[in-house]
């Protein structure tokens, strides 16, 4: 690899069709200079077909959610590529991939394919992204349209928004998320994230104040539109922004009987 292709690595993506409910209907696989493979979900003709024009070389991913990881064993003894995870977090990457990593990475490290490892947790507690000249691999922090899932027991807001905080300062070139397309206007979609969660704290902490004492009646009445379907992921929301109020004693949250006051 020369020298110039290290400063401006090439980003590829590739769409892969998941059983998964997700956005789009498929998780976003990327190959970085034909060489680090991020986020394999699982087998598709052309993510094969991508595989096998490469020389992979490194294999990593932003976090252990099953939409992001379902292929990394098959990839990893197809390819023999070095298999990469967040330190610390080896035995939950493990319980997702089915495979041990060969080594780890933590903040700042420099992967050997011109990809730097930042930590942005907040939709998962591992989740990193893979910084580049050419953009940053942003896995579930950001999409170019909808929302993000932060939502308990893993979603912690305040994490999330410091991660889309830290995504704003960079002001990278574009993302590359998990789902979707291209992020061209990085610093517009995640300023319009970090508003859109605000705006749900708001509409958690008016209906506490206004006497909503469990999560369902918070759910309630913070949520205007038809839940059906996705009930269960806004209640962990909810769940999620009431433990971020409570860390800033703003509310008063028993986790255990799901009762919520104002402060």
């Amino acid at each position: 690899m020369t020298p110039s292709s290290r400063d401006r690595p090439s980003v590829r993506r590739i769409a892969v069709p998941v059983e998964d409910p997700v956005p789009t209907g498929s998780t976003n696989a990327y190959l970085v200079d034909d060489a680090l493979l991020v986020d394999p979900p699982a087998r598709s003709d052309d993510l094969d077909a991508a595989v096998a024009d490469a020389s992979i070389e490194h294999l990593a991913v932003t976090h252990a959610h099953p939409d992001h990881v379902g292929a990394v064993a098959h990839y990893a003894a197809e390819t023999d590529a070095t298999v990469w995870c967040r330190r610390g977090r080896e035995g939950r990457f493990v319980e997702a991939t089915g495979t041990g990593p060969d080594r780890t990475f933590v903040e700042g490290t420099d992967l050997p394919t011109g990809a730097s490892v930042l930590d942005v947790p907040g939709h998962a507690p591992d989740h990193v992204a893979f910084e580049t000249d050419r953009g940053v691999l942003c896995g579930d922090v950001a999409t170019a349209e909808g929302s993000v899932a932060v939502a308990a027991p893993e979603g912690d807001v305040r994490a999330y928004l410091v991660a889309l905080r830290r995504l704003i300062a960079r002001d990278p070139p574009r993302l590359f998320p998990g789902h979707g397309p291209v992020i061209e206007e990085p610093r517009t979609a995640c300023e319009r994230l970090y508003r859109h969660r605000l705006d749900r704290e708001r509409r958690v902490l008016d209906a506490v104040r206004a006497g909503a004492g469990d999560v369902d009646a918070v759910l309630d009445a913070a949520y205007d539109a038809d839940l059906a379907g996705v009930r269960d992921l806004a209640r962990r929301t909810v769940v999620a922004h009431l433990e971020k109020l409570a860390t800033e004693r703003r509310v008063d949250f028993d986790r255990d009987a799901e009762t919520v006051a104002p402060r």
